[in-house]
């Protein structure tokens, strides 16, 4: 069973930056396209972007285009989720998923706020 841990999150003031993590202790996520999500209290999960496989494409939602960017690191076996300029409306937990599967991690809380 392939399992996804999330971290990084934490309180930032606006404006600030955060990176966030993700990693699988038995799977190798370098195979796999990774999405990254986030649900904020009262609204449904939405996606924010996503990494191919062979990382040769990203996909950003225009909200955080320009501001966050996703990578890996292979030897660590991790995908990340660096997030500058950070808002207010950033407030949310953000999940990782293996796209087109149920593979979710549990979560990491990002509050932005002063």
């Amino acid at each position: 069973q392939l399992q996804l841990v999330e971290s990084g999150g934490g309180l930032v003031q606006p404006g600030g930056s955060l990176k966030l993590s993700c990693t699988a202790s038995s799977a190798t996520l370098s195979v796999y396209p990774i999405a990254w999500f986030r649900q904020s209290p009262g609204q449904e999960r939405e996606g924010i972007g996503c990494i191919s496989s062979n990382d040769r494409f990203t996909y950003y939602q225009n909200s955080v285009k320009g501001r966050f960017t996703i990578s890996r690191d292979n030897a660590k076996n991790t995908v990340y989720l660096q997030m500058n300029s950070l808002k207010p409306e950033d407030t949310a937990v953000y999940y990782c998923n293996v796209r087109h599967t149920t593979y979710w991690g549990q979560g990491t809380q990002v509050t932005v706020s002063s």
